[in-house]
């Protein structure tokens, strides 16, 4: 990962997380399956995750997030310094995550889309900062908080979701994403949290494989995201949407067949 203190950074895509770890559950396939593709990808830690049960501490915690990160291969990322369970959607927390956005100017940003009943309350802050943020990271006439950091506006803001405690992910706008390339990334990033999951709770790893290959057959991958834009989507061309060249056409057809086979046609 590059050094963002030494080089000016431009990226395609920010993922924003309430600890280190959130990332990966909820979207680690799809930045791995991005950075494989080309673009610049990174994550957003608003707190250290600490104090946590199994952790000597916030050096391994950081030290962990950073193997995650080189797992996925994401080009940054950074730790903001809010304090674990005691986040809260405040003023100065949304300050200090748009000028991140402001600074790296990312083109699509992903955020946590929905609460998490019996886990961490810090998901549902994290959604209402980086919302927040995303808005204050356009506003002008604003140089007493941002100083020389211009304003940007965000030209997609999606959510991913971290719905392991629901029979169903509560996506607005569902779009499943095919990691079926990259879950081996994704499973071997959370596994680099080993203070987290060892023990009795490496078994929630076999809980993330199965919970992404039912998200993925559902649209006819081996594996898949769940994510939302937070506007609905438009179409000008439906028909090439539905059966133009590439990813649309795939999943599609491969849906299609699985169905029929499902169900004993020929």
């Amino acid at each position: 990962m590059d050094d963002c203190q030494d080089k000016e950074i431009r990226l395609d895509v920010l993922a924003v997380g309430a600890h280190p770890d959130d990332v990966e559950i909820g979207c680690g396939g799809t930045l791995a399956l991005l950075a494989e593709q080309g673009y610049r990808v990174g994550i957003v830690d608003l707190t250290d995750g600490e104090p946590t049960p199994g952790s000597a501490g916030p050096e391994q915690r950081l030290a962990e997030a950073q193997q995650a990160a080189a797992i996925l291969g994401v080009t940054l990322r950074r730790t903001l310094s809010l304090p674990n369970r005691r986040l809260m959607d405040c003023f100065e927390a949304r300050v200090a995550l748009a000028k991140e956005l402001r600074r790296f100017r990312p083109k699509l940003v992903l955020g946590i889309g929905a609460a998490t009943p019996t886990a961490s309350p810090d998901h549902l802050q994290a959604r209402e900062i980086t919302t927040a943020a995303v808005f204050y990271s356009r506003l002008t006439k604003w140089e007493e908080y941002f100083g020389d950091l211009p304003p940007y506006t965000i030209p997609a803001y999606w959510h991913y979701f971290l719905a392991y405690r629901h029979l169903r992910v509560p996506a607005e706008y569902p779009v499943i994403v095919d990691i079926g390339k990259t879950l081996e990334k994704k499973l071997a990033a959370i596994a680099a949290y080993k203070s987290q999951f060892s023990g009795e709770k490496a078994a929630f790893l076999e809980r993330v494989l199965v919970f992404n290959q039912q998200q993925g057959m559902a649209a006819g991958f081996p594996a898949g995201e769940v994510l939302s834009p937070t506007i609905p989507l438009g179409v000008r061309d439906l028909m090439g949407l539905i059966f133009g060249e590439g990813g649309a056409r795939a999943s599609w057809s491969r849906g299609l067949t699985a169905e029929a086979q499902s169900s004993g046609i020929s």
